[in-house]
């Protein structure tokens, strides 16, 4: 990224997220930009809202919340893997699907499971996530961004986090726990997110 992008966002930033996985990626992509990025792990009081079924709205209010809190710029997303196969879920509810007990592993495998369950269903699908930036005091914005891939017959990988190792991107046929982090970090659904977010900031007058 450019310097010139993201010239009116600077200084102390926070990431509306207490997933580890999450921030560090969010602090890769924007790691060009005069940013002091922290995440929730760094703001312990903070508790944000449940999520619904609007990616956009999940996203704005995250943001706002942060914010509110902080007074200071907070950046958050909200993501979903969508298979078509599966009627477009997890979608909105991706970080929760089976079950709150679940981890990363424990919903990859939940998910291959009820695809399996359908042998011949479609296994095309798409990372979606809308990015949203919220200042004390301004306009909330909100952008979205998608990767489309397809749905792998099993994990691959050791990279990334979440369902990474189950999904196919690109050329070649290579899990996205495959691809290098700095590529990934070029193509992924949450770095034309908040690509798309910050460009936008930057024709912000206000």
């Amino acid at each position: 990224m450019s310097g010139a992008r993201g010239r009116t966002l600077s200084g102390p930033v926070v990431v509306a997220s207490g997933n580890p996985g999450k921030v560090r990626e969010i602090r890769a992509i924007l790691s060009g930009l005069p940013l002091e990025l922290t995440g929730l792990s760094d703001h312990p009081a903070i508790v944000l809202p449940e999520e619904g079924d609007d990616y956009a709205r999940n996203a704005a209010v995250k943001a706002e919340t942060v914010a509110r809190a902080t007074r200071l710029p907070a950046l958050a997303d909200d993501s979903g893997l969508e298979v078509a196969g599966l009627g477009g879920a997890p979608g909105p509810h991706s970080a929760r699907y089976g079950g709150s007990g679940l981890d990363d592993a424990g919903r990859v495998a939940h998910l291959l499971a009820a695809l399996r369950s359908h042998p011949d269903a479609d296994r095309s699908a798409r990372f979606v996530c809308f990015a949203a930036l919220a200042r004390p005091g301004r306009e909330t914005v909100v952008v979205r961004g998608e990767c489309r891939g397809r749905i792998l017959e099993a994990p691959r990988g050791a990279g990334g986090f979440g369902y990474d190792p189950i999904f196919e991107v690109g050329p070649g046929g290579r899990a996205m726990a495959e691809v290098p982090e700095e590529e990934k970090n070029r193509i992924s659904h949450r770095a034309r997110a908040f690509r798309a977010l910050l460009e936008l900031d930057d024709r912000d007058p206000t």
